[in-house]
């Protein structure tokens, strides 16, 4: 699906406000134990529960084309039309290289195994409906690393071998644009590897000149700074690139061969920048420069609340340098920052300007959206709470921009949230709460797929499932995944199969997807729950363009603006084991003619609305306009 360059409708846009969030727990991330990530014999591999096929035998290539019966219109079902918008509200992709798609055999995916499944995640082709539907994709780190994850980089400026090359990336990015999907990549500033020419330059000097006994001046400045040596500085700039003490503090590893101490707040191989420091500084703006002049539209910012430790005025400052920096070098760069904290406390970095934080209390196994989609919360408390996190985000940035997301590389996939009766349900409503959040929202590769993945971080890295045939096209391309990774019994079919079959979890997504490129106001909307239609299992909320002053209270449906259309909508969710009936002429706001005009569901049962009264299946979702 390609964007459609909506000029008419960008006017509106500016006046919307946009929605939704949530907090977290503290972050568990797979870089802070990665010293033995290199060096794990790599014999395991991935199943389904019905078919055993080692992660070695190279997957996918599964032709975005293929025949699906237009999936995402189950059983004749006619769909309304796209209208999708150019600009920040949209579906990202969020792939791990590494484990994605391999073109040259060797068993890492590469950039241009990434080029060779653009199709998949979208064609550019309004037309077809083959593929996903996401218009950006995020990429994790793809920059010299001697990790696999690569979190920890050795030349900012330059593509990990193991992917390919520039030009290869130069490429990845026109095919990008040719189809409409905008491309953001992981930019990591609290660190580097401590392979990295900076600190190894640093801590040679350091180790040549066991003389030293502090590398800064005695008196700091007015804002107690400490003031370099200058004459140190002219010699060997690198020292201050880091933090580096005599004294042993919590946080801090030892300089190998000195008396010396470095800030590593991971891990010893990631020493943390010294982002005080105007040379940092102006290596950062080289570096975001390089790429955004390669073509890229933005940045993911990894650990952003780490940058200074427990330090969250410091932190949220140098957000605000920072996209002033990126803003001034492209000014509608899109900026989504890593805030793995409360939302009481990542509410307030929305101050800096940056454009979205993840939302984390949504996400993950204990969030909200898994407590619905498990039926131990409300629909109506997952309205409440995006209402309310909307509410908190605007007064700290007016212009913000929510990121809701359910699971990244750093979390078990989602597939092992639930077990029991009805598991694949509570699998598929996950997914689709989660796009039915305003903002840019963020899918995991292989989520829609229902991959598994949990324990170590290698295990949420595993292989995109492309096929488990050996004798599929798709084979060639699958990749063997990361070193360490333990065998993983996967429940749900890989890719080839699923395209066949219109209840998959995949076609699923895709029709949950398809629906934020139908109606721009769920993006774009705020959120007011409505519970006068909510009952034991099903929750209503109202999606409307907050404009004119327009508050909810009078968002009423079937009313159009500036190519919106519409510029409400009812959205009902029905998360119980059984069919609901609802009357919905108990919300004022209906109006005359109310109209089914989309629904998401799990099988082969229908939502109707008959006058006013609609049914719901169980597990299903409906849109009313």
């Amino acid at each position: 699906m390609h964007r459609n360059n909506c000029k008419r409708i960008l006017a509106a846009i500016a006046a919307v406000s946009i929605a939704i969030t949530g907090c977290g727990a503290a972050k568990n991330t797979a870089e802070q134990n990665v010293s033995n990530e290199n060096n794990i014999d790599n014999s395991s591999n991935v199943t389904t529960e019905t078919t055993v096929t080692g992660t070695n035998s190279t997957e996918s290539n599964t032709s975005a084309t293929a025949e699906t019966g237009n999936a995402g219109e189950q059983a004749g079902e006619e769909l309304p039309p796209l209208n999708i918008i150019d600009d920040k509200y949209r579906t990202t992709y969020e792939i791990f290289v590494y484990s994605f798609y391999d073109s040259d055999g060797d068993g890492i995916g590469d950039l241009q195994g990434v080029i060779d499944k653009l199709d998949y995640v979208n064609d550019g082709n309004d037309e077809t409906d083959a593929d996903l539907g996401c218009n950006e994709i995020w990429l994790m780190p793809i920059s010299p690393s001697p990790t696999y994850h690569k979190y920890d980089i050795t030349d900012y400026m330059e593509i990990d071998p193991e992917y390919g090359t520039l030009q290869d990336f130069d490429n990845l990015v026109k095919e990008c644009h040719d189809r409409g999907v905008n491309l953001i990549i992981d930019l990591v500033l609290n660190h580097t590897s401590s392979e990295h020419p900076w600190f190894k330059e640093a801590t040679k000097y350091l180790r040549d000149h066991a003389e030293l006994t502090s590398i800064y001046e005695e008196a700091s400045d007015q804002e107690g700074q400490l003031t370099p040596i200058a004459t140190l500085q002219d010699e060997c700039p690198y020292l201050y690139y880091y933090n580096f003490s005599k004294d042993k503090q919590a946080g801090f590893e030892k300089v190998n061969g000195s008396d010396w101490y470095y800030e590593a707040r991971f891990w010893s191989g990631m020493p943390d920048l010294n982002l005080d420091n105007d040379k940092v500084k102006e290596e950062i703006s080289d570096i975001t420069k390089f790429w955004i002049d390669r073509g890229v539209d933005g940045f993911r910012l990894d650990a952003v609340t780490s940058y200074y430790t427990d330090n969250d005025t410091k932190n949220t400052e140098f957000l605000t340098w920072l996209n002033d920096t990126v803003k001034a070098q492209k000014a509608d760069a899109y900026i989504v920052g890593e805030a793995w904290t409360s939302i009481a406390t990542y509410s307030k970095y929305y101050a800096s300007g940056i454009d979205s934080f993840f939302d984390f209390n949504f996400s993950g196994s204990e969030g909200a959206i898994a407590g619905v989609a498990r039926g131990k919360k409300s629909p109506l408390s997952f309205a409440q709470a995006i209402s309310e996190a909307e509410k908190t985000f605007y007064e700290n940035n007016a212009d913000y921009i929510d990121a809701p997301f359910y699971t990244n590389h750093d979390m078990a996939r989602s597939a092992g949230y639930y077990v029991g009766k009805g598991t694949e349900n509570m699998v598929k409503m996950a997914g689709a709460l989660n796009l039915l959040m305003g903002g840019n929202a963020f899918i995991y590769y292989g989520e829609e797929l229902g991959m598994k993945g949990s324990g170590k971080d290698e295990n949420k890295r595993a292989p995109m499932q492309w096929t488990t045939s050996e004798e599929s096209a798709d084979a060639k391309g699958m990749c063997k995944g990361p070193s360490g990774m333990e065998k993983i019994t996967m429940t749900y079919p890989a890719l080839d199969e699923q395209m066949q079959d219109e209840y998959s979890v995949y076609n699923y997504f895709k029709k949950a997807i398809r629906l934020r490129n139908t109606y721009p106001v769920i993006a774009r909307g705020k959120t007011l729950p409505i519970e006068e239609l909510s009952e034991d299992g099903v929750g209503a909320f109202v999606r409307f363009l907050a404009d004119d002053g327009n508050d909810g209270l009078n968002a009423v449906l079937g009313k159009e603006q500036n190519g919106f259309e519409p510029t409400a909508l009812l959205i009902l969710i029905n998360n119980s084991a059984e069919a609901k009936k609802i009357d919905l002429s108990r919300w004022d706001g209906i109006g005359d003619k109310p109209q089914l005009s989309y629904q998401i569901n799990v099988g082969e049962e229908k939502s109707a609305l008959e006058g006013m009264t609609l049914t719901i299946p169980s597990y299903g979702i409906a849109v009313i306009k």
